[in-house]
């Protein structure tokens, strides 16, 4: 050795330091292993952590009634259904199919003259038609069957002055007595017109306020203008057709005196010319089959406001 020295003698104290820690290290070492292998176990067999899925919820109930799955999914609750079903429960309407298919072979009985309350006058006529030859009757009760349909499904009890099961007529008298006889809440007779070509568009014909002979529409001349309005409304809505651009001032309303549909009516009544035959934009229209049933659409539907008091 350097020197000629030797090393100091260790301390007693740092010996059994160095012979706990040398004990307990492994202890501890062999410890931490278990606690691993647990943890690790434990994540194997429920999966890795992470959010919690989104809940479902409480099922919902729709403002119908019926239960709603799509709540608690992410997606907007469907909302309730919006449905005339038995809006016009207790209510009656008469739709009065203009002329009769069969008019034209029944020339002799629908010439005679029939008291129309201020005047007499032809017990119906034949109707007009397209230039290619389809019939306004046709047409008049093809919609009118569609209207009762639509009417029938929210409620109403609904009656055809004609449904092609008679040889002619029913003459305008009795047309008008139909109605008065089924106490109506509401009388719409169903018509296209025979004007000039180019003169377009729908027209609503109110009854004027008369008295004379069995005629006296003094009761009816306001709440059938009241229907007139709502039909014109509606039936320019569903069907996206104008007032008539040659009469009724472009407002789809005119009043008449003659007619003895109206004149005899004892219940709210007008009449609706859903467009002019004659004229071939509107005959294109008048033969289209899903035409008709928006027709028939915004008729149904003036009527059902009228009825439920919407102006």
């Amino acid at each position: 050795m350097s020197n000629g020295s030797f090393p100091p003698t260790p301390r007693r104290l740092g010996g059994t330091l160095v012979i706990v820690l040398a004990v307990l290290a492994p202890v501890c070492f062999a410890g931490w292993l278990v606690w691993r292998s647990m943890d690790k176990g434990d994540a194997e067999a429920t999966g890795a952590p992470g959010p919690p899925p989104l809940s479902a919820g409480p099922s919902a109930t729709r403002d119908d009634g019926r239960r709603d799955d799509t709540a608690g999914s992410g997606r907007p609750p469907s909302p309730g259904r919006t449905s005339d079903e038995q809006a016009l429960r207790g209510r009656v309407v008469v739709v009065d199919p203009g002329h009769n298919p069969r008019n034209r072979d029944h020339t002799a009985e629908i010439a005679r003259l029939v008291d129309v309350g201020t005047h007499r006058k032809e017990c119906d006529t034949t109707g007009a038609a397209t230039n290619a030859g389809y019939a306004e009757a046709a047409f008049t009760l093809d919609v009118s069957r569609r209207v009762r349909t639509l009417l029938r499904e929210r409620g109403a009890t609904v009656k055809l002055t004609q449904d092609d099961d008679r040889p002619y007529g029913p003459c305008v008298d009795e047309r008008a007595a139909i109605g008065n006889t089924a106490r109506a809440d509401a009388a719409v007779s169903v018509h296209a017109d025979g004007a000039g070509a180019g003169q377009r568009g729908f027209h609503v014909i109110l009854p004027a306020s008369v008295r004379g002979g069995g005629a006296d529409t003094s009761a009816i001349a306001g709440p059938s203008r009241h229907l007139g309005d709502s039909l014109v409304r509606r039936f320019s809505e569903a069907t996206g057709s104008a007032p008539a651009n040659y009469l009724g001032g472009g407002e789809g309303l005119t009043v008449r005196d003659d007619l003895g549909g109206l004149n005899l009516s004892t219940v709210p009544k007008v009449f609706i010319e859903c467009g002019n035959m004659r004229d071939s934009k509107d005959a294109a229209l008048l033969t289209d089959a899903r035409w008709r049933q928006r027709a028939a659409r915004g008729i149904a539907d003036g009527i059902t406001d009228f009825l439920r008091g919407k102006r």
